[in-house]
């Protein structure tokens, strides 16, 4: 496994880019079009050949596909299946090209009918389940067969050596229980790397008093979990005066997370003893079933996200017009597969948004020369369109706000609120802010200085900056109820 991955991270851009060629030709001919209700339509209606698709600057004449393709229907209840890989007997007879199905019959006939059928179920039975988080929209199922899971467990052992984790790790993982990709590509992480992980399912599961005295006993060199459960834990542990000496490295998922926030939390971890701390993030979504890490850098440079070249290609795009932009150009990243099997997608437009792009030079601080995706990542559906005056509507980008929050000395939890003035519908939108402060700071000066720091980002004050006492805005955010706080409410009328 290690010699893999360091083979595939020493390939230089031009050898990366043949084999993300040819491993595009073969997931296409030979899985996603023969097996793929979803595409082999798709590729119908638009008078698309597999074989049309030669290499990577070929995706361009394939369709997107959005969030809004896996919805369910009333015509289509069990859409998301549409996207699952379904071999049969008539399916592969038809599609798969004449040497594999020599290759079949060869081994129908010297080992059995039985052990092609197991060999096929093996590849693609669907065995295993994770689900989008429906923050927007409703949950979506992926499905994994186990030629996914162990694919789970590479981009696991990758990720490990991309934070540079070593032997004799002991973590704890804090991220919620639940179908959803974080939390089990931690777990099969560990078990591929052979190492110790003890896995609390986060406040909702065992309470935050209980996983602190957990991580007092096991006393991990590594934790990880979602960036805002996770800095609550560690300042309600120094709350109670705990010692985190033996906290070396800290991985972020499941959020953005900006530079202010690692600046902060590694403030905290110092206070309670550890010393020059690793604190590094991830990137992930359902869709793609693994995640990609930074390597260790100092607290205020990122690496950037080291992608798997053999396993997936991403491309960006104008978020407008669509166009394919350049290596290091802004814009929406687009996702597709070229090694998975279960549920999958072609050019997959994320939704996220990345200022810096894509770069494929060597990584300065690991030496990796895999693509690396920036850590400046933004959702698009945070950019919002509100109606500040009676005239027209106004692009407000709420990642802005977030970056801004999440970095700010002194606020502990933040929470804004998009409304109506009055509760009217037909009334202008409002922008209220709800925050919890350190104590010792004052209230006044704090909504002053946050204001005028959102202001000069977005051109867009707040309406009001409400300081609420901690427990309160613990139960806005839903702190330990919920997969994730909920930082962005939105609660004017449905258009």
């Amino acid at each position: 496994m290690k010699d893999s991955w360091d083979k595939l991270a020493s390939l230089t851009k031009s050898e990366t880019r043949e084999l993300q060629n040819r491993k595009l030709r073969h997931f296409i001919t030979h899985h996603l079009y023969p097996f793929s209700p979803y595409y082999r339509k798709l590729f119908a209606e638009h008078k698309i050949k597999p074989q049309y698709i030669k290499s990577v600057e070929d995706l361009r004449i394939i369709p997107f596909t959005q969030k809004e393709d896996f919805l369910i229907t009333k015509d289509n209840p069990q859409k998301f299946r549409d996207f699952i890989l379904q071999p049969d007997e008539t399916l592969i007879k038809k599609y798969l090209p004449k040497d594999t199905l020599l290759k079949f019959g060869l081994l129908k006939l010297f080992k059995g009918k039985g052990y092609l059928k197991q060999s096929l179920e093996k590849e693609y039975k669907p065995i295993f389940l994770t689900a989008t988080t429906g923050t927007t929209n409703q949950p979506v199922s992926f499905l994994y067969s186990a030629y996914d899971i162990e694919n789970l467990h590479i981009s696991g052992y990758r990720l490990l050596e991309v934070f540079g984790a070593g032997k004799n790790i002991r973590a704890v993982n804090l991220f919620p229980y639940a179908p959803h990709l974080a939390f089990w590509q931690t777990v099969f992480a560990a078990l591929r790397h052979n190492e110790f992980l003890l896995s609390t399912g986060g406040g909702k599961v065992i309470g935050t008093q209980v996983g602190i005295d957990l991580i007092l006993k096991v006393k991990p060199n590594l934790i990880i979990g979602v960036p805002s459960y996770l800095y609550h834990l560690v300042r309600s542990a120094r709350e109670k005066e705990a010692n985190f000496s033996f906290v070396e490295k800290v991985v972020l998922g499941a959020q953005a997370v900006p530079l202010g926030f690692k600046e902060k939390l590694a403030r905290l971890l110092k206070e309670m003893g550890s010393g020059d701390v690793s604190i590094m993030g991830t990137y992930g979504f359902t869709e793609a079933k693994c995640a990609w890490g930074e390597c260790p850098t100092q607290i205020e440079v990122s690496s950037g996200y080291h992608t798997y070249p053999d396993k997936e290609i991403f491309e960006v795009i104008d978020p407008h017009t669509a166009e394919v932009k350049k290596e290091g150009e802004d814009g929406e990243l687009v996702y597709t597969a070229i090694d998975a099997r279960g549920s999958c997608v072609l050019r997959y437009r994320t939704g996220d948004l990345v200022k810096g792009g894509i770069t494929c030079q060597p990584c300065p601080y690991c030496g990796r020369q895999v693509p690396r995706i920036s850590s400046e990542i933004y959702r698009a559906h945070h950019i919002k369109n509100l109606k500040l005056s009676k005239v027209k509507g106004t692009l407000v980008d709420l990642n802005a706000f977030g970056k801004i929050l999440e970095g700010e000395f002194g606020v502990e939890e933040w929470q804004i609120e998009l409304r109506k003035k009055d509760n009217d519908p037909f009334e202008v939108d409002e922008v209220a802010l709800y925050l919890s402060v350190s104590n010792g700071i004052e209230s006044e000066k704090i909504k002053e200085k946050i204001s005028q720091k959102i202001k000069a980002a977005t051109e867009v004050s707040p309406n009001e900056i409400n300081v609420l006492p901690h427990s309160q805005m613990l139960e806005k955010v839903e702190m330990e109820v919920s997969h994730k706080a909920k930082r962005i409410v939105d609660k004017r009328p449905a258009h």
